[in-house]
């Protein structure tokens, strides 16, 4: 229902995509240089075979109308976005998990593309071997070991991410064109959100207990901030961080955004919430304002945009239109 409120972009991404599928010519000359996690790689060529271990880095390539360059992906969290479930659906190697050895090399890629460092793990089987060999190899960003975990992360840093792969497959003009539309949504949701004097304070539960929560530097920072909100949390070092439910208690947040995983579901958690009476003095839970959003919304990626739209919409919902309140309004 998020995806409602993005038909300019949808839109812009299937003209991308047909445009890839009507020409397999890169769109910039090679080589070129790439520094990712402080390593700097040449490419001679775009590469013909990638394989995306995580859904952020597929979402990222087909994006970009890169779905012909897949050969093989793994490790969905979350359904696939529904504009590329036909490009997605039509890649011929996956895995639920991170491949297996037979899995990983049998695809035979040139290009291995992440969004998280476990993906890279000489413990993976078959990922030494495939390192080893030369493949060209590229993780998200935001999982570089490096990143100074108590500076801010914001858009820009997907962003330059979608610059890199575009830049790597020779479709850069692609990346400005989505991005540019990306900005253009954070126009709009920002006008529509207008001044706000006393932002919301929210609390981010991604999982655990005691929780983990959204600290002052990752995506979900983000999304609250250009949802004109302020975390609860923003105090914490790094993207995420486990505090005690009597901080929770004396932050007192007026919205919780509950992350749906399988494995730690969101009507799980809340439930929990409405049934602790500890927590029932908490203005959140005492007026049941919770906002779920998928795992996959929370990593950084293409899906980051339209979340600070569906979490801008339930906090104020007479500022947008009347559909997208009725579909992300607090409950």
């Amino acid at each position: 229902m998020r995806l409602m409120c993005l038909a300019t972009t949808i839109l812009l991404i299937i003209v991308i995509a047909l445009s890839a599928t009507a020409s397999a010519v890169p769109d910039a000359a090679f080589p070129i240089t790439v520094e990712n996690c402080g390593i700097s790689t040449a490419y001679t060529d775009a590469p013909r075979r990638a394989f995306t271990m995580n859904q952020a880095a597929t979402e990222i390539m087909l994006a970009l109308g890169l779905h012909d360059r897949i050969a093989g992906t793994a490790f969905l969290d979350d359904a696939i976005l529904p504009e590329f479930e036909d490009a997605y659906n039509a890649i011929p190697v996956r895995a639920t998990a991170y491949p297996t050895r037979d899995e990983l090399l049998g695809a035979r890629p040139d290009f291995v593309y992440a969004a998280y460092p476990s993906a890279f793990s000489y413990e993976l089987p078959g990922m030494r071997d495939l390192l080893q060999s030369g493949t060209a190899s590229y993780l998200s960003p935001s999982g570089c070991h490096r990143r100074n975990p108590a500076s801010s992360e914001s858009t820009e840093v997907v962003f330059g991410e979608i610059r890199d792969i575009a830049r790597i497959f020779g479709v850069l003009p692609r990346a400005e064109q989505l991005i540019s539309a990306y900005r253009s949504d954070l126009d709009s949701i920002s006008n529509k959100i207008g001044a706000v004097t006393t932002p919301p304070r929210v609390f981010w539960w991604d999982s655990g207990m005691p929780p983990s929560v959204a600290g002052c530097c990752g995506a979900p920072n983000e999304i609250l901030r250009l949802a004109g909100a302020q975390n609860v949390f923003h105090d914490v070092r790094g993207t995420w961080g486990t505090v005690s439910w009597d901080e929770v208690i004396a932050r007192n947040p007026e919205v919780i955004v509950l992350v749906d995983a399988s494995w730690a579901p969101a009507a799980q958690k809340r439930q929990w919430l409405l049934a602790d009476a500890r927590l029932a003095g908490i203005d959140a839970v005492k007026h049941r304002r919770f906002v779920t959003v998928s795992f996959s919304d929370a990593t950084p990626g293409v899906r980051n945009i339209a979340t600070v739209r569906k979490v801008a919409a339930a906090l104020y919902p007479e500022r947008f239109n009347t559909n997208q309140a009725q579909n992300s309004t607090i409950k």
